[in-house]
């Protein structure tokens, strides 16, 4: 007689990963399209302040005398302070970013516990001093105007307003993103994903902004 063969049939308790994707992640080879979107966009803002850079120092190489003249009005000691309260908000922004990462859009204790703080918090915070900074820059073209330097007085206050300007315009639209992240969270019940996201680029757009000021304030401030 020919043996019967038998198959045992082994079930496992653990669950099966699912066979598709999670829901508003994608493959794990395939990259954040939003993401990447976004770096892209800043690479060609990257060359638009590279061509403002080259044209303040074209200028500066063909009218040394009007920038030894003009830039005696600079307040550098208040740039340095503004400066700083900028660098200081992309700290507060990356802390953020971190909260956002770990799903947590709010803060889960007393608003005096700064280690309980949310996404939303950190990024309040990170508006505020943006707001400052941009104020700072208002207050220095006031104060730069009362002594007769205007954006059409020389080629100096016109690269001076140009660079800076174009610049405090990029730090105004970075405050309106923010005003959208923190009011998405408070227009949903659940923090998804995408929101995360939107404040994961978010913070790419304001670290990239900071960074371009500080190339901006060492080139008109410290180069003198």
């Amino acid at each position: 007689m020919a043996p019967v063969s038998t198959t045992a049939v082994v079930h496992s308790s653990a669950p099966s990963p699912p066979s598709g994707p999670i829901p508003g992640h994608g493959p794990v080879t395939r990259p954040n399209m939003v993401s990447v979107g976004t770096i892209v966009w800043l690479a060609s803002e990257l060359m638009f302040f590279a061509g403002l850079f080259a044209m303040y120092f074209t200028i500066r190489s063909v009218s040394p005398d009007l920038w030894h003249q003009r830039t005696d009005l600079l307040n550098v000691p208040f740039a340095t302070v503004n400066t700083l309260v900028l660098v200081i908000s992309s700290v507060w922004c990356q802390l953020g970013v971190f909260k956002a990462e770990h799903g947590q859009p709010a803060r889960t204790g007393s608003f005096l516990q700064l280690r309980l703080w949310g996404m939303r918090e950190w990024y309040v915070l990170t508006y505020v001093f943006g707001s400052i900074f941009v104020a700072g820059q208002v207050f220095e073209y006031a104060s730069l105007i009362s002594d007769g330097l205007t954006i059409s007085a020389d080629a100096y206050g016109s690269v001076f307003y140009l660079t800076t300007g174009f610049h405090a315009m990029h730090v105004t639209g970075g405050l309106i993103a923010f005003l959208l992240i923190i009011g998405r969270t408070f227009t949903t019940r659940r923090y998804t994903h995408a929101q995360a996201t939107g404040a994961v680029v978010t913070s790419y757009y304001w670290h990239f902004v900071d960074v371009v000021w500080i190339a901006l304030f060492a080139t008109i401030y410290l180069l003198k």
